[in-house]
């Protein structure tokens, strides 16, 4: 999602890069009332640590996950306090999806807007769900898609490497010709309705005037904490 859109949503917003190591807790000495996360890294650079993001909660501050990296963590942390939402977030609460590579994708550079360079996992799932609902692929097309799909390495993950591989398998030729034109309008980005779905649920809590996120777990300062706290302080 572009940071256009979420400052049209959000007029009060600010709008971080993806998230890594280290951003929530920065962030969170700035004492915003809300934190949402969509994005975050996972390779290139070390994923947001689940202890800032409880540290933020202990703060008092509402963290909401979403989408993608957000949905993940959320889901991890639901039993914290962290709110997840959007219905990635409900599969991994679900057990429906499990792995991180789900929501993975490779991105373009900051300049380019993070663009998408590969296409996630989880939103193959969703396009193919509704294409076989919709009677434009049958059972078995389907499920040979989806599993060729999933045994893909994520950054090789497109539409086109599905085209070649139907190519290949000698799936129904009448089945990859009319998906692949449905496709052009069908397809469903479920990663980006989430992310809007989370920029509606942080507008309804700032309409309603929340109070500060209340939790009720201990926060210990280990050394691995307080080593983290001192790396992030010398940034």
């Amino acid at each position: 999602m572009s940071a256009d859109i979420i400052l049209q949503e959000l007029p009060g917003a600010t709008v971080w890069p993806p998230v890594a190591e280290g951003d929530i807790y920065r962030l969170a000495l700035q004492k915003p009332a809300i934190i949402g996360i969509i994005d975050g890294y996972f390779g290139n650079l070390p994923s947001v640590w689940h202890k800032e993001i409880l540290f933020a909660l202990k703060e008092g501050i509402h963290v909401i996950g979403s989408s993608s990296m957000g949905a993940l963590r959320a889901s991890e942390l639901s039993d914290f306090g962290m709110i997840g939402c959007g219905a990635i977030y409900e599969d991994y609460i679900q057990g429906r999806v499990e792995d991180d590579d789900e929501v993975t994708i490779v991105h373009g550079p900051a300049e380019l807007g993070f663009v998408g360079l590969s296409e996630a996992m989880i939103n193959i799932r969703y396009t193919l769900a509704e294409a076989r609902k919709q009677k434009i692929i049958s059972e078995s097309t389907h499920q040979q898609l989806i599993a060729y799909a999933k045994n893909l390495y994520y950054p090789s993950r497109s539409y086109p490497a599905l085209w070649d591989f139907a190519a290949a398998s000698k799936l129904p030729q009448d089945e990859t010709l009319n998906l692949r034109s449905w496709i052009k309008t069908g397809h469903i980005d479920q990663k980006l309705l989430d992310a809007k779905e989370m920029l509606d649920m942080i507008k309804n809590m700032v309409r309603q005037s929340i109070g500060p996120k209340s939790v009720i777990y201990h926060f210990e300062h280990t050394s691995f904490w307080e080593q983290a706290v001192l790396q992030n302080k010398s940034v």
